[in-house]
């Protein structure tokens, strides 16, 4: 089916060059000059995607949204603004438009923006982000681990989840707390690889006045601000070996004393542990206590690495793209094709940390609407190519290869730089920086 395009602006020339290139993207397109002719087309016709310049001779395309809102407010609808218009921009956002750009129009970028709106408005084409408790994904691998903690959730065992470092742990010792009878009580978290061991027992325990210099009165410590709720003891493996039997009392006994106490503190809060090590074999060479173990091992869950389950790469790669452009304040819509491919092909030692930290860092140095493989990381960019099969051996100069590529497609096409930039898969814009900054742009 072809999708009708409504493009308005008083520039004639402006009508013509991108009706052209949408229609030779296989596009209906529809043109109006002013406000009132828009209202007649719009008001007489359905359009998959709207296109209004800003400033109009009879008003302005914030009006003609106003008034296209009362009778639609599914259809997407985009403002073209003067290059650094922002206050229009945020102008139009907030009346309701689904996308603003700036002039000069990218026709490339624009046509990404066109078809993002009109998949994102059909849901075909993308994938719907499936969140449980708070963890994202859609894997077999997750579904799995989320009819776990189901079930888990429901009891009072202790718990112990193995994973990575970096694939969430907390966020599934969360969810066991956020599903089960104790979510309304706190959830109290203690990174056991962070704290001294001179620091532990206070921290865990807490401590009675006087009970070393400076004990000025009586503080609590993380087991009993859980309370009711969840401890959740992160990276266990850590835990120094005196401190391991201390934590065996407390698990057996369902009390402890403070540092400088004479009276028992009763246990009342569930215990979550987490590790990234193997904790069997840890406890076959001693360096797990083998009753600790079993303590604390009584529910066993395991989070797979990212790399197990590749299939959720991209609904977290826009997960995090939505949370860091918001918090950029940036309008970034989605990741281009190229740029999953390469997300998804990388292995991901730090897993969804590693993700989310890439993500953030591409949001930061997107200057356009999409994410394209430039704004990725290149040590990923360049550990996937070297994977997928190009010669990255020895002492080749990588912008001296992508020249020589640009050069070759330049000459194949007669140096015309639109059909180049098209072969390439690039918009004419970026080929013609890439050439000013090869020294390939003819000179008059």
């Amino acid at each position: 089916m072809k999708h009708r395009i409504l493009l308005i602006d008083d520039e004639e020339s402006i009508l013509k060059v991108i009706k052209k290139f949408l229609e030779d993207k296989g596009f209906y397109v529809d043109t109006a000059k002013s406000r009132s002719q828009a209202l007649n087309l719009i008001f007489d016709n359905r359009y998959s995607v709207i296109l209004s310049d800003y400033r109009l001779p009879d008003g302005t395309g914030i009006e003609i949204l106003e008034s296209f809102r009362k009778k639609d407010r599914d259809t997407p609808f985009v403002i073209i603004t003067a290059y650094g218009s922002i206050n229009g921009a945020v102008e139009a956002i907030q009346k309701g438009a689904s996308h603003y750009i700036a002039k000069p129009i990218d026709a490339e970028n624009l046509l990404k923006i066109i078809q993002f709106l009109i998949q994102k408005k059909e849901k075909t084409g993308f994938d719907t982000v499936e969140e449980f408790a708070g963890i994202i994904g859609s894997s077999p691998l997750m579904k799995e681990l989320f009819k776990e903690i189901d079930i888990v959730s429901k009891s009072e065992s202790t718990v112990l989840i193995e994973g990575e470092s970096g694939t969430g742990k907390e966020l599934v010792a969360k969810a066991i707390h956020r599903l089960s009878n104790r979510k309304d009580k706190p959830f109290v978290a203690v990174n056991c690889s962070a704290i001294p061991v001179e620091l532990f027992e206070n921290e865990l325990f807490g401590h009675e006045k006087g009970a070393y210099t400076g004990a000025f009165g009586q503080g609590k410590g993380k087991i009993e601000l859980a309370g009711e709720g969840t401890l959740f003891l992160d990276e266990i493996g850590e835990l120094d070996p005196v401190l391991q039997a201390k934590l065996l009392r407390v698990l057996q006994e369902k009390e402890f004393y403070r540092l400088g106490g004479s009276k028992t503190v009763p246990v009342k809060c569930r215990i979550i542990a987490a590790t990234n090590r193997d904790l069997e074999k840890m406890v076959s060479e001693g360096k797990f206590r083998e009753d600790l173990f079993y303590r604390i091992n009584v529910v066993h869950l395991k989070v797979p690495p990212l790399r197990e389950r590749k299939e959720d790469i991209p609904l977290l790669s826009r997960y995090f793209l939505k949370k860091y452009s918001e918090i950029n304040g940036k309008n970034i819509l989605d990741i281009d094709r190229e740029a999953v491919d390469i997300l998804t092909n990388y292995e991901w030692k730090g897993n969804v940390r590693e993700l989310e930290n890439a993500i953030e860092r591409a949001v930061v140095m997107c200057q356009q609407d999409i994410i394209l493989p430039e704004h990725l990381p290149p040590r990923i960019t360049g550990a996937v190519k070297n994977k997928t099969g190009y010669d990255l051996s020895g002492e080749i100069n990588l912008l001296e290869l992508e020249k020589k590529v640009i050069l070759k497609v330049l000459e194949e096409t007669g140096w015309n730089q639109t059909k180049a930039a098209q072969k390439l898969g690039i918009s004419r814009k970026q080929l013609r920086t890439k050439m000013k900054n090869f020294g390939l742009l003819q000179t008059s």
